[in-house]
């Protein structure tokens, strides 16, 4: 399953503003996930998916304008660009691109985790929107939803039976990847709990060592103050 967390950062002039609003989609890599979202000016949208390694993620997108005449989205025109940038979990970035108001983008993951793929119109044709807000219609392919099988049966002369075969594989392989993230997401959630219990031992014993340490300069103060005043 896929977790898909949207955000949106807007600002304009001296003030900031931050939007974000969490989509939970959760589906298998059966399916693939489509949806549509507004921008303005100055807002950039990221979206966060939990990927493993070495799978293949396609993004198809198209933007549409909105028209006050008509009080209904336009398709954008051709000067209208979209910027998309893509970071993987160590925050190194592995696709950073222009593209137009409608394009596709690709890339591959190398390090299984939480990848960020934001997406922002171009700020030289501001001039366009007058205003308006900007709807973008996302298409995300994960894994062996990738593929054409139509192109590679065509390509390959295979026949229905071999390309049968051939997705079996290939969606055997993408169920091994996720089986392979899951582990590496527990084994690292068993480090992070080991980590936090030691650390709660160690402080519990620095805490017992203070109290002791504490009540032993109590009782030293006490039998000082009391021999002073001569009581024992």
């Amino acid at each position: 399953k896929l977790t898909l967390n949207i955000c949106a950062y807007s600002s304009t002039g001296w003030m900031q503003f931050t939007l974000c609003t969490v989509l939970v989609l959760n589906f298998c890599y059966s399916l693939v996930s489509a949806l549509y979202f507004h921008i303005g000016e100055t807002e950039k949208k990221c979206f966060i998916e939990e990927i493993p390694d070495e799978t293949m993620i396609i993004g198809n997108y198209r933007t549409q304008l909105y028209d006050k005449q008509k009080e209904e989205y336009l398709p954008a025109t051709q000067g209208l660009g979209m910027f998309v940038e893509v970071k993987d979990p160590d925050e190194k970035v592995i696709l950073s691109r222009q593209y137009g108001s409608e394009g596709r983008f690709t890339f591959t993951s190398h390090t299984p985790g939480e990848h960020q793929i934001c997406l922002h119109s171009n700020s030289s044709k501001f001039s366009l929107f007058a205003g308006g807000m900007l709807r973008v219609h996302l298409d995300i392919q994960v894994g062996e939803h990738t593929n054409n099988y139509e192109v590679i049966a065509a390509k390959d002369k295979l026949t229905e039976l071999q390309l049968r075969v051939r997705q079996l594989v290939e969606q055997v392989d993408q169920i091994q990847k996720e089986q392979n993230y899951q582990r590496y997401r527990e084994e690292r959630f068993r480090q992070t709990s080991e980590s936090t219990n030691q650390r709660v031992l160690w402080w519990s014993i620095v805490q017992t060592l203070i109290l002791v340490a504490i009540g032993f300069w109590q009782m030293r103060h006490l039998k000082s103050f009391f021999e002073a005043k001569k009581l024992v």
